[in-house]
């Protein structure tokens, strides 16, 4: 689904055009023109307003965690988490020596009243809008509650939006970014789920505070993603095929869950009922125990189909209960046929 003839004829006509004075080391922040349509963007499609100089273009979220993290936190700070979690945010706190304190998530999202017993943390690292591995939304009191809990402690919130393009259902609800008073937010998005994961082109949003610091230390990380791909983009977009090449994937997203339910429902619902996918690219099956768990993803992996298990993404030194084990089934890159194939194979391998 990747309009590979549009982005090789902007790629083409980048380097045609021989671009000298695009040649250099550029702008660390991004290209401006760039950062200039992700504000745009980011206005018409979550409601955030916010100034370009904010934007700083990265090499996926993953470097706007690390960076953030790397300038606003010591080692042995304190941050909280959503517990489960996505663990590469995870893996990066650990890297800075921080200690992370888990939070646990129900389906209002982050249990912010268990805050009150952190009362240390610098930071926290949600992901609002589909958590990640849980798939739920926060809801708008626990949003105002955490921004609140964000101004008392003078602490921090990164915000991760990495798959804020695919909502299938429902009103979705502002950023905490833009529900944001005080400057406590840093807002994270990617264009890996829409795009490609390869092109490693991701973006922050920083409050204006912020912004000299982050890009400094940016600079000295790794200057800036390859120039070539930011105007390429920044061309994608203005040019007008990004709008509808995200309404493509969303449409292509929605047929594969509803692809994956109705096969999952009609030949494996005696494994674990599927709950409803409202946003996001996976979806979450709870079993019993840890052994039953183990059993059907070896028994899934031996086939060819890739599963993880959610016991894997449960923070140390989380206290072991029935909600601790599962399966995550990736649905975004699988077609609709295949996903009823795969589902097949495995009603014949867990028989």
């Amino acid at each position: 689904m990747f309009p590979f003839e549009t982005w090789s004829r902007l790629q083409n006509r980048f380097w045609r055009r021989e671009p000298i004075q695009h040649m250099g080391y550029g702008d660390p922040a991004g290209d401006i023109q760039l950062r200039e349509l992700i504000a745009h963007y980011l206005r018409s499609a979550r409601g955030l307003a916010c100034d370009p100089a904010q934007i700083l273009v990265t090499l996926g979220a993953q470097q706007a965690i690390m960076v953030s993290a790397a300038m606003l936190l010591r080692a042995e700070d304190e941050v909280v988490m959503e517990n489960p979690c996505y663990w590469a945010a995870a893996g990066a706190f650990s890297c800075l020596g921080v200690h992370i304190n888990a939070v646990g998530v129900d389906d209002d999202g982050l249990l912010t009243h268990q805050l009150a017993q952190i009362p240390k943390a610098k930071m926290a690292y949600v992901c609002p809008s589909c958590q990640y591995p849980t798939g739920v939304t926060m809801s708008l009191p626990r949003r105002l509650e955490l921004l609140n809990w964000a101004i008392e402690r003078e602490a921090w919130i990164l915000e991760d939006d990495y798959d804020g393009e695919y909502r299938y259902s429902g009103t979705p609800l502002m950023p905490l970014a833009a529900l944001d008073q005080s400057n406590r937010v840093i807002y994270i998005g990617s264009f890996s789920k829409v795009m490609y994961p390869g092109l490693r082109l991701g973006y922050m949003v920083a409050p204006p505070q912020l912004v000299s610091q982050l890009t400094l230390l940016r600079t000295m990380a790794s200057r800036q993603p390859p120039i070539n791909d930011q105007r390429v983009m920044a061309d994608f977009i203005a040019e007008g095929h990004f709008q509808p090449h995200i309404r493509r994937m969303r449409r292509a997203g929605q047929l594969r869950r509803d692809a994956l339910l109705k096969s999952w429902c009609q030949h494996l619902s005696h494994i674990g009922s599927m709950p409803e996918v409202a946003s996001g690219l996976h979806v979450t099956i709870r079993l019993p125990n840890f052994e039953r768990e183990q059993t059907l993803v070896a028994q899934a992996m031996s086939a060819g189909i890739e599963i993880t298990p959610l016991s894997s993404l449960w923070l140390p030194e989380s206290e072991e209960n029935a909600n601790h084990y599962g399966l995550i089934l990736g649905f975004a890159g699988v077609s609709e046929s295949a996903i009823e194939r795969a589902v097949l194979k495995l009603k014949d391998i867990w028989r």
